[in-house]
């Protein structure tokens, strides 16, 4: 018998808004709401309003706080100022990729740790392990918030109108405490659809009156709520990475091309330093495949695990994530390709779709960059 799945404290709004239900990573989240074409066009053109209560949410504190994440994760957190966040990963001993995290630091001897819903335990499991030795505590917060983000273009403006924070001097990767709507928010500005928006982090109880607030407030703007659906188109033109896709425990972060995220440079030992070292010496002498974009000539859909080919049929990588674009108005792909098949331009690169070899031209990633 399988547990049924988890609801978030919007549950009931999302059901009485008409939405598409699905079943992810153990939670029951909206899918869409209309559809997946116009709310991905109003999160690009105005604003989308997006339920990532899924998400989950780990304290670490204490006074070696610091200390213990810049050895359970690859990067220099214990560097990071009070009210900043830093994009990181945790990996395994082996360098395989366990999740990628954002990382908040909240205060001098608090952090919060935000994970994929589908790793939320994994990595809990993980900090509680590498705890031993740190006078710090980790602590499973995913009950304690729920998580909503406003995003696109007209988000500064709506939110502007529900709290006195200043968001003009709220950098990107950012958070500060505040209000919305009359109630206490973790304010960041993050997001992960391309465009500048908030991730408002909110007492589960609080959550109705934040969601209801900013659909007032976006209402003349036209704001819409959106699903994970659109979440996904718009995280693919962006060109970032989702776990499972992009990101797994068979690649090290060199293999995924984001070897940038580990600091080798930090104080002290960290885990999986010794196989990430060998992997960033590997990359440099032997590029493993490499992550582009790809976009169609036609109309067929790419989907992840399709095979991509050379003119010859000899294959030279995988699709790993792929869908029609809105904003190109074409089928887009991520995929991992041989190193000398990843040049933007390079000629001949197919995928094969059940049996056809479609033609699809290699461009960089992101597909799409907002205009500053």
């Amino acid at each position: 018998m399988t547990d049924a799945p988890r609801r978030t404290a919007l549950d009931a709004t999302h059901r009485a808004l008409g939405a598409t239900m699905t079943d992810f990573a153990g939670w029951d989240m909206p899918l869409r709401y209309s559809s997946e074409r116009e709310e991905h066009v109003a999160v690009r053109t105005r604003a989308g309003l997006f339920d990532l209560s899924h998400m989950g949410e780990i304290t670490v504190t204490g006074p070696q706080a610091g200390a213990l994440l810049d050895h359970a994760l690859v990067g220099n957190i214990g560097a990071l100022k009070v009210g900043r966040a830093r994009y990181t990963m945790i990996c395994a001993p082996d360098g395989g990729i366990l999740d990628d995290l954002i990382v908040y630091r909240l205060a001098e001897r608090e952090f919060m740790v935000v994970a994929n819903a589908s790793n939320a335990q994994v990595v809990l499991d993980a900090l509680a392990a590498r705890q031993a030795g740190f006078d710090a505590a980790v602590r499973d917060d995913r009950d304690a918030y729920a998580l909503i983000a406003v995003q696109g273009p007209e988000s500064p403006g709506i939110l502007k109108k529900l709290t006195d924070a200043d968001l003009d001097g709220l950098k990107y990767y950012a958070g500060l405490p505040g209000t919305v709507a009359g109630v206490e928010a973790l304010i960041a500005r993050t997001g992960y659809t391309g465009e500048d928006g908030f991730e408002l982090f909110v007492r589960p109880a609080d959550a109705v009156t934040v969601w209801e607030a900013l659909t007032e407030a976006g209402r003349d703007v036209g704001l819409v709520p959106c699903g994970l659906s659109c979440r996904d188109t718009l995280r693919l033109e962006a060109g970032m990475p989702l776990y499972g896709h992009e990101l797994t425990t068979a690649l090290t972060p060199f293999d995924a091309g984001l070897g940038r995220v580990v600091k080798f440079e930090k104080e002290g030992d960290f885990v999986g330093r010794a196989a990430l070292a060998t992997a960033a010496e590997r990359a440099e002498q032997a590029p493993p495949r490499k992550l582009v974009g790809l976009v169609a000539e036609g109309r067929r859909v790419p989907r992840a695990g399709y095979p991509v080919v050379a003119a010859d049929g000899t294959v030279i990588g995988e699709v790993t994530s792929g869908a029609p674009s809105p904003t190109l108005g074409k089928p887009i792909a991520i995929a991992y390709v041989d190193a000398e098949h990843a040049a933007p331009g390079t000629a001949g690169v197919r995928v094969d779709i059940r049996g056809t070899h479609e033609p699809y031209e290699v461009v960089a990633l992101p597909f799409y960059k907002r205009q500053k």
